[in-house]
């Protein structure tokens, strides 16, 4: 008689009491610091970032290291938590380097081991961004900077949140991930459809860099972290816009009546609550294999094949059932619509996650 077979466990995708708590605190400090009104007008100037809400996330709430050990001065949580705050990030399109610092370039130094940094990085204290364009999907090249000696020479684009950024974790030809303090280098901002996430040109002309450790594996891992997490703030995003425009709609009225009872608005409000409900799964399913370390090129893959179109659509239907207001630039709509289509891009297309799936499960197309 044969004994049972392997048991699995399947992922808990659903929200635990602390992770509510930690949304509830999020969404809280966000109503205070990241209101519609304020963000757009943070796009019009010249220094787009909201230090202050980031300085209360980090100092107030410890949440730039929140995937930091807790020797290191962080607080020892895991992907599972880092995504229920990025969800309430999506929800507010909060202009905060959390992403680029508190996930991907701490999840680089993890894979380094550079304590000292980690800490630094952990307390708020100080910015980091990994120096690889924000379009390079894990596994993907990448491109990396000459070094000469003791120095660094190169120009890398599309780099997240550099403008902000205190310290540089750049990639370079000889297989090294280098520290580079910010003051070293020349950061030139670029044209960006997400005003609230800038890209920048970082020159690197003969600047000093401190060796962490190896680099593939490193930039590897952060961007596995980033695009499973993205899905997280894809989803809050996709999530605000459905709401918002649900709201509108039982309030606009059109021959005496709420304009959200007529059929065919109906029929697309259910379709796109599907997919977000769908998108809600895939996005907690990639969260907690990073947690886990369990299938999480897998996971990943699936979530970003899936998020991204799903979080455009949303916005994009936002943008036309909220008619003649949602084409004015004081309704925040566009924000969102902008921070989607950026973020489609972000870490790899979907396209590219679905030829990475292909490869994972060996489907590949004949």
């Amino acid at each position: 008689m044969e004994g049972p077979g392997p048991v699995t466990t399947q992922p808990d995708l659903l929200y635990s009491e602390e992770e509510e708590a930690l949304r509830a605190a999020v969404r809280d400090l966000l109503t205070d610091h990241c209101d519609a009104p304020g963000v757009i007008a943070r796009t019009e100037s010249d220094a787009p970032h909201d230090l202050a809400a980031w300085k209360a996330l980090a100092d107030g709430m410890g949440l730039a290291g929140l995937l930091v050990p807790e020797e290191h001065g962080g607080q020892g949580a895991t992907h599972r938590e880092a995504a229920v705050v990025l969800e309430e990030l999506g929800r507010a399109v909060a202009p905060v380097p959390f992403l680029t610092s508190a996930v991907v370039a701490t999840e680089a130094l993890l894979a380094c081991g550079s304590a000292d940094l980690l800490a630094e990085l952990a307390s708020g204290r100080r910015v980091g961004a990994l120096a690889v364009a924000l379009n390079i999907a894990p596994g993907a090249a990448h491109k990396a900077v000459r070094q000469e000696g003791d120095l660094l020479y190169g120009e890398l684009t599309g780099i997240a949140d550099a403008v902000v950024a205190d310290v540089l974790l750049v990639p370079a030809d000889d297989g090294v991930l280098y520290a580079v303090q910010a003051e070293a280098v020349t950061v030139t901002p670029q044209v960006s459809l997400d005003l609230t996430r800038p890209v920048a040109t970082v020159t690197l002309d003969g600047a000093a860099g401190r060796p962490l450790g190896e680099a593939a594996p490193a930039v590897r891992r952060a961007l596995r972290a980033g695009a499973g997490l993205l899905a997280s703030e894809q989803l809050g995003l996709a999530e605000w816009t459905l709401t918002e425009t649900v709201r509108y709609l039982k309030e606009r009225k059109q021959f005496n009546r709420p304009v959200g009872g007529f059929q065919s608005l109906k029929h697309r409000l259910a379709q796109l609550w599907l997919e977000v409900v769908n998108l809600r799964a895939a996005a907690r399913n990639a969260a907690g294999a990073l947690a886990a370390d369990a299938d999480a090129e897998v996971a990943v893959a699936v979530a970003q094949a899936y998020a991204a179109p799903v979080a455009v659509h949303a916005a994009e239907e936002a943008l036309q059932l909220h008619a003649g207001i949602g084409m004015t630039w004081e309704h925040p709509v566009h924000l969102y619509l902008k921070r989607a289509k950026a973020d489609s891009l972000a870490y790899g297309t979907a396209g590219a996650h679905r030829a990475a799936l292909a490869g994972l499960v060996d489907l590949q197309a004949p």
